[in-house]
């Protein structure tokens, strides 16, 4: 779908504005009804805070623009699959559609580790894996290789 590579575009330039300044590239964005209403990146490192995950940010930039907590017309792209954390945060919030690019088989909640949206919680949401699969990949791999390769220039 042409719209899915438009918004995931944008949540790949995300994730390279988090690998930019030291943290796990992954980025997010909230669109409704078209619209971007929320994005956000990693900022757990820079921000100390373990909640400080790309899906969380762009759900919360979400609510405080549209006024409300129900999502239900927003649909959420992310280029990681989401955690177990933001997985419960996507249901929670009604997100309607989560569109991601690269799995997570360490902790990925929508289908890699578990799935979410299989479980009979009061919602589930659409999800679409694999978009821009290996760009998204190539952002994480590239991003560890060479946090191991500054890890061994220190030693």
């Amino acid at each position: 779908m042409e719209q899915d590579e438009k918004f995931m575009d944008l949540a790949i330039e995300l994730a390279k504005q988090a690998a930019a300044i030291g943290e796990v590239p992954v980025g997010a964005v909230a669109v409704w009804e078209g619209e971007v209403v929320g994005t956000g990146f990693n900022r757990r490192e820079t921000a100390k805070n373990a909640l400080a995950h790309a899906e969380l940010e762009a759900i919360h930039a979400a609510c405080v623009r549209l006024g409300g907590w129900r999502l239900h017309k927003c649909d959420l792209y992310v280029t990681l699959e989401p955690c177990p954390m933001c997985a419960g945060a996507i249901v929670n919030a009604r997100i309607r559609r989560v569109v991601y690019g690269a799995r997570d088989p360490k902790a990925g909640c929508l289908g890699s580790v578990c799935d979410f949206s299989g479980l009979p919680f009061n919602h589930k949401p659409e999800i679409v894996s694999g978009v821009r699969e290996q760009e998204c990949a190539g952002l994480l791999s590239d991003f560890f290789r060479r946090l191991r390769e500054k890890r061994a220039q220190a030693k």
